[in-house]
């Protein structure tokens, strides 16, 4: 069966690749079971939002949450009711009316992206961070980081701004420049509104979806109360947590982070994540999340968990998200923990410029509350 990321119906869940992502399968396949009675549902590390806009095509409501700026970003697009038409002229609007003040230099930049390019991608990045969040901004930034970098095209129209780089990730700037030297790749001068435009299109030609609210989308930490609505509701959680031993979310996103308003610099912090110093701390953390998606006005709670390690960490997945259920200190239930198959599994991983490694064995959990 043909998967659903091929699908021109589900155009707008495909707005702008994420590493790591789950297929949109799973979530609606979940969700399905529960529709008939119109749960509330949660997803407390909703990265890209494909538990969220699967949520949106049954037609329910839902929640997410992501510690990353370029998720929160990303699933926000999910929940928009822009439609492309609005999005792309909100794009001409900002480049005829916005010169930008910041445009970084060095050799990265210089090489990732032609100046031309680089200055309309600049004017973009100043004008969105001034006027804030509507639909339409909302729909036009997420494009923009679909657009940001990814393979060049050998022929036919550019379908992103950048010089030779993966569609997921963005590589560190010293090894990128060494990579476009060694093989004398140069930035083409890219039309930053066709590009868009070319993106958006896609869009387009997506299912008509119920209205939703992006506003249901949080920048914040599930392990932490405050993060979550003040009234929560949900009766169904379906999330994918951080992979154990998996800590570069914040490095790989770095390029998508700039454009968000962070540093041109690559940040090496940890940022707010679950952490995983240890087996015990990195359950305890991942705990915390279950005690507070457990903090429901629902009568009942089904947590549908897709969780993972990376095959360097050598570590149990099933035994570790036992522990990190019994650290909850909540009286859960385990219906079911069937094999995901791998990571890889029915993907395209973008390799442009990393080398193949091992895949992740993934376990899907059917959780309930006692």
């Amino acid at each position: 069966m043909r998967p659903l990321a091929y699908n021109p119906s589900f155009a707008l869940n495909a707005i702008c690749p994420y590493f790591t992502m789950f297929p949109l399968e799973y979530p609606l396949r979940v969700l399905k079971r529960h529709r008939a009675q119109k749960p509330v549902v949660m997803d407390p590390f909703c990265g890209r939002g494909t538990t969220l806009f699967a949520a949106r095509v049954l037609g329910l409501e839902s929640w997410g949450v992501d510690t990353s700026p370029v998720a929160v970003a990303i699933a926000k697009a999910k929940l928009s009711n822009s439609s492309a038409e609005d999005a792309l002229c909100l794009a001409h609007v900002l480049l005829l009316t916005t010169k930008p003040v910041l445009v970084p230099k060095g050799p990265f930049f210089e090489s990732a992206y032609h100046h031309k390019t680089l200055e309309a991608i600049c004017a973009l990045r100043e004008a969105l961070l001034e006027i804030g969040d509507s639909d339409e901004s909302v729909m036009l930034r997420a494009a923009i980081l679909g657009c940001l970098h990814g393979p060049l095209l050998k022929g036919g129209e550019a379908s992103y701004f950048s010089n030779q780089m993966p569609r997921t990730y963005a590589p560190k700037p010293d090894y990128s420049v060494e990579f476009w030297k060694k093989r004398n790749l140069v930035a083409p001068e890219v039309d930053v509104l066709k590009v868009l435009e070319r993106k958006l299109k896609l869009i387009a030609a997506s299912r008509k979806l119920a209205e939703s609210s992006y506003t249901h989308v949080i920048h914040g930490d599930s392990t932490a109360c405050k993060s979550l609505p003040a009234t929560r509701q949900h009766s169904v959680v379906v999330t994918s947590p951080p992979y154990y031993g998996m800590k570069t979310y914040v490095q790989d996103q770095w390029l998508r982070n700039w454009f968000l308003g962070g540093p041109e610099t690559v940040d090496y912090g940890a940022g707010l994540q679950i952490e995983h110093t240890g087996q015990d701390v990195f359950a305890s953390s991942l705990g915390k999340v279950w005690a507070n998606m457990a903090n429901t006005k629902a009568p009942d709670l089904h947590m549908y968990v897709r969780f993972g390690v990376i095959p360097s960490a050598k570590v149990n997945a099933k035994e570790l998200m036992h522990k990190s259920l019994e650290a909850s200190g909540v009286n859960f239930r385990v219906v079911s923990a069937r094999n995901a198959l791998s990571a890889h599994s029915g993907k395209r991983q973008a390799e442009q410029m990393r080398a193949a490694s091992g895949a992740c064995d993934e376990y899907d959990f059917h959780i309930v509350k006692q």
